[in-house]
C-alpha cells in the first residue's frame, strides 16, 4: 500500500500540519487505527505536562514519626487519629 503525505488540523491549536508519508507507515506497522489528532508541538507539549513538567510541586507537611521521632515531611495532610511513620519506619512495619 503507497501512502501519501495528508493534511491534518490540530485539534488544541488548530493549526494544519502534514501526517507524512513515512509516519502512516510507522502508524501502520504499529496496528495504530487511528490518524494523530495534534500537531507535534501539542503533542509534545500534552506529554510534557503528563510527565509533570508543568504540574505544581506537591505540597508537603513536617510531622514527626510516631514510631522513632523522627521529623519527616509527607505528601498528605495527617489526621490526629493516625500515626504517622518516616520512610524507614513505614517500610520496617510493611514488610513486617
Amino acid at each position: 500500500m503507497a501512502f501519501v503525505d495528508e493534511t491534518l488540523t490540530c485539534k488544541d491549536c488548530g493549526k494544519e500540519f502534514i501526517f507524512s508519508a513515512g509516519e502512516q507507515e510507522f502508524y501502520a506497522e504499529k496496528g495504530f487505527e487511528n490518524k494523530p489528532v495534534r500537531c507535534r508541538d501539542c503533542r509534545d507539549k500534552r506529554r510534557r505536562s503528563r510527565d509533570g513538567e508543568t504540574r505544581e510541586p506537591r505540597q508537603m507537611f513536617t510531622v514527626i514519626c510516631a514510631e522513632c521521632g523522627k521529623e519527616t515531611e509527607v505528601p498528605f495532610e495527617p489526621k490526629n487519629d493516625r500515626p504517622v511513620y518516616c520512610r524507614d519506619c513505614y517500610q520496617a512495619k510493611k514488610n513486617d
